[in-house]
């Protein structure tokens, strides 16, 4: 197993214009590291720098002991995975997991062993005379794969693999990848957009914009504790609710003025805010926290239903109230008509606070 490491690398296109802009990342061995970020933000130039297949004009890398800075992609011992597979249209299965092994000059009876283990694990040996052409979208990839793992890497680097999938195969490569992690313990950094590839696949995820690092750490710690309101927004769908707000101290406890949202809140949060009394804020609600009963935490909040989306095993709704939309994820049986005036209750127990000159988020324990 290799670990990475990427020291205040920057790549420069000319005239100030910066793909990716001072970015340290540890990436630990044997990690399933996800980049997640909208397009344009640095993500998959990090991955083709660590691969070598992009310049780096500051800052260094190193993969395992080695620093890799000025090395060519073959000697840093790194298999890529694009989102187009790349396979070779006229050679079997096979002969596309054959050739990068033949062209090194790797014996013949090693590359039949290889082909032979990938093929296994990949569910690929029913396949390995087929071409290309007759494989399904999935079958494909996991050929990408299977060429990428006879190789022997020290690190996968995957650039939006499964985007060319249809939803049902994604969610079925996505379990594959997670198992192929597992089985090999290798380290692997995967380039994606989709929040729900990050959340479910990777160890820890790091949420880049504009060619910088916003936030790195477990799916579910960034998920609960977002630094700023991009990273509140980015990393959920529906985005976060952000409503402008100010607090007011009421004797020892806080009221939030938040427009469609307001009231006294509750003591944790009344202490765990005290400071941001007279500063312009923004509330932040997820979805999941505007509820259809009330609790003891919760504020009412009442609006006419102009979104609503039923998916089956939940419902989305969009209530406006005062020029403001609030979204809530109900349960399957909530499912009010277009125009109807319903009555919310915000959970202030699981609210988020932002500063909202900075964006940056107040925290959230004392």
């Amino acid at each position: 197993m290799t670990a990475i490491t990427l020291d205040t690398i920057s790549r420069e296109y000319g005239s100030g214009i910066f793909g990716v802009r001072d970015v340290s990342l540890a990436i630990e061995e044997g990690e399933f590291m996800v980049l997640l970020g909208p397009s344009g933000c640095g993500k998959s130039t990090t991955l083709r720098m660590i691969a070598g297949l992009e310049e780096i004009t500051a800052g260094r890398i190193s993969i395992g002991a080695r620093d890799v800075t000025e090395l060519p992609p073959r000697e840093r011992n790194v298999a890529v995975v694009f989102q187009s597979y790349a396979l070779y249209p006229h050679m079997s299965v096979r002969e596309n997991m054959r050739f990068g092994m033949k062209m090194r000059g790797t014996p013949l009876a090693e590359q039949d062993a290889r082909i032979k283990a990938a093929s296994e694990i990949l569910g690929l040996v029913p396949y390995l005379d087929r071409k290309p052409g007759a494989l399904s979208g999935g079958q494909r990839q996991r050929v990408a794969l299977g060429r990428a793992m006879v190789r022997e890497p020290d690190v996968f680097l995957m650039d939006e693999p499964l985007s060319n999938l249809d939803a049902k195969l994604r969610g079925e490569m996505r379990q594959e990848l997670v198992k192929l992690h597992r089985r090999l313990g290798k380290t692997m950094v995967f380039v994606t957009h989709d929040h729900v590839e990050a959340m479910t696949m990777g160890d820890r995820i790091c949420i880049m914009r504009d060619g910088h690092i916003e936030q790195v750490g477990a799916p579910l710690d960034v998920y609960a504790n977002p630094a700023n309101t991009f990273v509140a927004q980015f990393l959920a769908s529906p985005a976060m609710n952000l409503v402008p707000a100010r607090l007011a101290a009421t004797g020892n406890m806080l009221s939030i003025d938040a427009g469609p949202v307001s009231g006294v809140l509750p003591v944790a949060q009344s202490a765990l805010y005290a400071r941001a009394v007279a500063e312009p804020v923004m509330l932040g609600l997820r979805a999941e926290d505007v509820l259809t009963e009330p609790t003891p935490d919760t504020l009412p909040v009442t609006g006419r239903v102009v979104m609503r989306e039923a998916l089956g095993a939940e419902n989305l709704i969009g209530i406006e109230v005062g020029g403001v939309t609030l979204s809530a994820r109900t349960g399957r049986h909530f499912l009010p008509a277009f125009g109807d005036e319903v009555t919310l209750h915000a959970d202030m127990a699981a609210m988020h606070l932002f500063n909202a000159a900075s964006g940056a988020a107040y925290p959230r324990k004392a």
